[in-house]
């Protein structure tokens, strides 16, 4: 009875316990991952003004645009692993400040080389946060609930398209307001948050449980002692020097699995505009009809992370969410009518983004400490780079083939690809979890 009666308290210790650090931390990492990722995104919209005003070419912009995921990948790992050394606070608020400048700079774009060198350099002061926040939440929370935690953090990313539809067109008709273009508006009205977030960020996000004052003592008692339960109870790898974690062949096949889903992502985004524009409907009403395939992806993001953590299945929640999109992908140009296509284009949306959740669950299972840093940063910023590959590729197929097929039919296939080598992840996961390892391998 006693047994029953200390086990009921325990849970109840949990969950309090991890509700109180949700609502504290939660809300606050997806406003910044909302800003984030409307100022990653407002060059699209800024696009339809700039491009004329200063005489760019369609490829200047397609490869200046690209440039911010170049920025991104080559500062992603050595961000975090600053991060991990000099705290969360501290470095996220000089994310929010640099990226925020950059931003504003960028609505004083005078040509094509600033304009390439202000977004490599927005790739570079951005380069960092997410896969920062992937390892943040591996210090707060338990293995169990991080799958949906990573879940509400990109719902984020659904709400940020959808306000960055609704606004995009707003701003740009601010044309000549105050003296100001209405794509400088975009980037203004999107640089300014980030910089004040900064402040902050700097002022109330704590260091870790340790420094929170709002988590009582009997809540970091139950969270370190869990959190230590589960280190003891697998095989984590620890580099003396963390960037070894590059050469870590889980760290590189997880990166390389993970491009399909930028990949998918982003070419999404180049056809989806037009299937809408089809619709024969104004400016304003296209980006309203675009807010709802974001609405669908934040529902999957909810959903998914959260079944998977009920069942505690992982494998068969990034696989069919995955071949999902990859189907509707191509469904999507096969099948007449522009509602159909837009239907399955929203579905192909949800399942191109609900499964990344359960597998950003996956890495803090093997590395720990600055490694898992390293290797967290690693597996996006080389993913990230399927965000590149889409923009200059998805549009590459399209002129040489003149077909709207066969630009999906190259996206469907990566992510089917994708969803094929989690099987390979995962029998290596299992593998390693069983090996003798070292906790701490020494430097060479």
């Amino acid at each position: 009875m006693t047994m029953a009666v200390d086990r009921g308290a325990d849970t109840a210790l949990a969950r309090r316990t991890i509700n109180v650090i949700t609502w504290r931390l939660m809300p606050l990492l997806m406003l910044l991952y909302l800003v984030a990722y409307i100022d990653r995104q407002n060059v699209s919209y800024a696009k339809l003004q700039m491009v004329g005003d200063l005489g760019l070419s369609e490829t200047a912009y397609g490869l200046g645009a690209s440039l911010f995921f170049i920025g991104y990948f080559l500062f992603e790992v050595p961000s975090n692993v600053i991060l991990e050394r000099v705290g969360a606070r501290v470095w996220f608020a000089r994310i929010m400040l640099t990226w925020g400048i950059v931003t504003l700079l960028l609505a004083f774009t005078k040509n094509a080389t600033m304009f390439y060198i202000l977004r490599f350099a927005l790739g570079a002061a951005e380069a960092g946060f997410f896969p920062g926040v992937l390892f943040a939440l591996t210090l707060w929370f338990p293995q169990d609930h991080r799958g949906r935690m990573i879940g509400w953090f990109m719902i984020a990313s659904a709400i940020a398209n959808a306000i960055g539809a609704a606004i995009g067109g707003v701003l740009l008709d601010l044309d000549g307001t105050l003296g100001y273009k209405g794509w400088q508006w975009v980037f203004l009205a999107t640089g300014v948050p980030a910089v004040l977030l900064a402040g902050v960020v700097f002022m109330i996000l704590p260091e870790g449980p340790h420094r929170a004052t709002w988590l009582d003592q009997s809540g970091r008692d139950w969270l370190t002692e869990t959190l230590a339960r589960e280190r003891e109870g697998s095989v984590h790898t620890e580099h003396a020097n963390p960037f070894r974690a590059l050469l870590d062949k889980r760290v590189i096949l997880l990166a390389l699995l993970y491009v399909g889903f930028p990949l998918a992502a982003y070419g999404l985004s180049y056809w989806l505009p037009t299937v809408v524009k089809g619709f024969g409907v104004s400016n304003t009403t296209n980006g309203l009809l675009n807010i709802i395939p974001w609405v669908v992806v934040a529902l999957a993001l909810w959903w998914v992370p959260r079944h998977a953590a009920e069942q505690r299945e992982s494998t068969w929640h990034i696989v069919i969410p995955a071949l999902i999109g990859a189907a509707c992908l191509i469904l999507s140009v096969i099948i007449p009518g522009n509602a159909i296509k837009f239907a399955l284009l929203c579905i192909a949306a949800a399942g191109i983004f609900s499964g990344q959740p359960v597998f950003w669950s996956l890495p803090p299972t093997f590395l720990k400490g600055a490694t898992a840093a390293a290797g967290i940063a690693a597996i996006n910023s080389v993913g990230n780079l399927g965000g590149f590959v889409a923009q200059n590729v998805v549009p590459m197929i399209k002129d040489w083939s003149g077909s709207d097929l066969e630009p999906m039919l190259f996206l469907a296939v990566c992510l089917t690809i994708a969803a094929l080598m989690v099987f390979v992840v995962q029998r290596l996961l299992a593998q390693s979890r069983t090996a003798p390892m070292p906790a701490r391998l020494p430097a060479e």
